[in-house]
């Protein structure tokens, strides 16, 4: 017997609606799911008498994913489930990598806003002990901004001169040398760059510790970055740039000074502040050559000074309360400052973009 046809109320054949849209759990499923999973880990985790936090995570986390995946399978399909799958595996991975991030950061707020106020910020440890507190990071912060300084007029002009070189006029094996020896620099430790200027600028030609002799460290560590990330942005330069300036008869070098640097200028600039950023808090050659002071020294070219690193490193090495507080809120000082770098770096890039019309 054939089954009979429907029809409306008005006598009319009814017509099924057939959909081709497959079955998907509700938005809220994987929130409901992530919850329902760390109440479980945590419940095994108290019957089971496991004491650390993290056994219960990893325990919320298996039941998260087979309880997810199972039901994906069963309601969307196994191709549907395994997508889930990847997009859970890449959300885990961002949450491991930033959980240290944002851990580290909160501990270095904590433990340094309190310490950080305005006869911090202008004062220097001079005739305060170990044990005492009070004391300022005056010294370091003029340390720290002066080495750079020195570092950066050292290596932004040969970093940038080598990127140009190697862009626009290198062939042959001197190109294929330079690059290579560019590539080993970026690898190389920076105790090995404090290690070299000791030799040679203390111990050979008889200098004295310094801040310019950090510099020197610094500018060995940064140049290389300078290199490789102008480098990148000049290559992004099109080429037709280029020859429509030389077809208007402008000499090559004009053409690299008026067109292609200022057409990658946006990157250059956040390649060179990433590289300031990156040597900011480099301690090793610092120790090695600039030697601290807890005294103000506003020469770069004569005498030990200090700078935020050697700071926090000294500081911690004293094992006292007061040593504690004044270290963390260097660290937090710091990291301000490279944040600071960070950002700027950033806001001159986007400044810097080219603008695409409508």
């Amino acid at each position: 017997m054939s089954r009979p046809e429907a029809h409306t109320a008005t006598g009319a054949p009814a017509v099924e609606r057939v959909t081709l849209r497959p079955p998907r759990l509700p938005s809220w499923s994987v929130a409901a799911l992530a919850v329902g999973s760390l109440a479980l880990g945590i419940a095994i985790g108290l019957i089971g008498g496991f004491e650390s936090r993290v056994q219960w995570g990893l325990i919320a986390a298996v039941v998260f994913v087979a309880t997810t995946f199972w039901l994906s399978a069963a309601i969307e399909g196994r191709r549907f489930a395994t997508d889930r799958m990847a997009a859970i595996l890449v959300w885990a991975c961002f949450i491991v990598a930033v959980l240290p991030l944002a851990s580290l950061l909160w501990e270095t707020v904590a433990r340094g806003l309190p310490g950080v106020d305005w006869y911090f910020l202008t004062h220097s440890m001079n005739g305060v002990l170990s044990w005492q507190d009070g004391g300022g990071i005056y010294h370091a912060i003029l340390g720290t901004v002066q080495q750079v300084l020195l570092a950066s007029l050292i290596a932004l002009p040969l970093g940038l001169l080598t990127a140009v070189y190697l862009v626009e006029y290198g062939r042959g094996r001197l190109a294929k040398a330079i690059t290579f020896f560019v590539d080993v620099m970026t690898g190389i430790p920076s105790i090995v760059a404090g290690l070299f200027i000791l030799s040679l600028w203390i111990m050979m030609l008889d200098f004295g510790y310094s801040g310019f002799a950090g510099a020197m460290a610094l500018a060995i560590l940064m140049m290389p970055i300078v290199v490789r990330s102008t480098e990148e942005m000049l290559k992004l330069v099109p080429n037709e740039l280029r020859e429509a300036s030389l077809a208007m008869g402008v000499p090559k070098w004009r053409t690299i000074l008026k067109v292609v640097l200022p057409t990658a200028i946006g990157g250059i600039t956040t390649g060179v502040m990433l590289a300031l950023a990156r040597i900011a808090g480099e301690t090793a050659p610092i120790i090695l050559l600039v030697f601290g002071n807890n005294m103000i020294n506003g020469n770069a070219f004569e005498g030990a000074q200090s700078s935020l690193p050697l700071y926090i490193y000294e500081q911690w090495g004293y094992g006292t309360e007061a040593a504690y507080d004044r270290a963390w809120a260097a660290a937090l000082v710091l990291i301000a400052f490279v944040m600071i770098l960070n950002l700027a770096a950033r806001g001159i890039a986007r400044w810097k973009a080219p603008k695409t019309g409508r």
